[in-house]
């Protein structure tokens, strides 16, 4: 069983934003020690991580994380988005994992290349990098059953400046939003917090596209949006999963999609970049389980 203490003053685990004085206190359900792993599967089906559940994760991670090294170090002027698919591909393969992305719900390759105002879920093909281009090469893992994602955005040649400010606003939107993840903060801090920092630079969060539960399977509860309101939203706990990843435009937050079903681009044509990475909620804060230095 998992259990954990719950303080009369702490947020209460049922997700009212109230504290657990003035909400669960006394009630039959609950207790100073509940079956938390049970409660928020059956409020909020999200599915809390073992010890070797995260582990296994973790592994997934550590390898998502060497293909995005080894990607970034392979990206040029003049290289075919393509090729970032084929070295993904059989980078996976050649270390016994699954590339996830490939035949998830349609979509036809290993790994989704995202370049310039396009926001997510760019197909890999004939497109050709251009010197100044940024682009994201977004990977998720399967390994030994557990799933790991996790994105980075890249500069391609020399950027120029809005490339430089979208990038690094992004960047930091993605470290402020995992600042605000510990114990009894909640989902709605996170969004919070990447929501007032980017738009205070000017910048918008994309809403159609969020965080998510992941470990199990490719996509769980609970849904992590990046912008919203402090306070709101389930409590975090110890042995939450799930990826925060702020989709950031550098003009208007609309989006719209293309006639291939899956590429999303910014409605104005601005710059898009995003920064993802899988975590886990520690009985201190996180630990990242897709770690790289922000």
């Amino acid at each position: 069983m998992t259990t954990h203490k719950v303080g009369r003053n702490d947020p209460c685990p049922c997700g009212s934003g109230l504290k657990y004085k003035k909400c669960c206190l006394g009630k039959e359900a609950f207790h100073q020690e509940i079956d938390i792993k049970k409660e928020y599967y059956d409020k909020f089906r999200i599915r809390l991580k073992e010890a070797r559940d995260i582990e296994g994760i973790r592994k997934a991670g550590n390898l998502v994380v060497e293909t995005l090294q080894l990607v970034e170090k392979a990206l040029r002027p003049g290289m075919a988005t393509e090729e970032i698919n084929v070295m993904v591909h059989e980078f996976t393969v050649k270390n016994r994992a699954v590339p996830a992305s490939l035949h998830y719900k349609g979509f036809p390759k290993s790994v989704c290349v995202s370049i310039n105002d396009v926001v997510c879920h760019g197909i890999p093909g004939d497109r050709i990098l251009m010197d100044g281009d940024i682009v994201n090469v977004d990977v998720t893992t399967i390994l030994d059953g557990y799933y790991a994602d996790a994105n980075q955005t890249y500069f391609v040649g020399t950027p120029g400046p809005d490339a430089e400010k979208i990038v690094r606003v992004s960047r930091e939107s993605l470290r402020l939003g995992l600042a605000a993840v510990r114990p009894g903060n909640t989902l709605g801090d996170i969004g919070w917090a990447i929501q007032t920092y980017a738009e205070a630079e000017g910048c918008s969060v994309v809403r159609e596209f969020t965080g998510h539960g992941v470990g199990f399977s490719f996509h769980e509860e609970p849904i992590v949006p990046h912008f919203g309101r402090k306070g709101a939203g389930p409590v975090l706990v110890p042995g939450m999963v799930f990826t925060v990843e702020p989709m950031i435009n550098l003009g208007r937050k609309e989006i719209r999609i293309l006639s291939d079903r899956w590429t999303a681009v910014t409605r104005d044509g601005s710059l898009s970049a995003q920064f993802e990475q899988t975590i886990v909620v520690t009985d201190t804060g996180l630990e990242s389980l897709t770690p790289y230095e922000l």
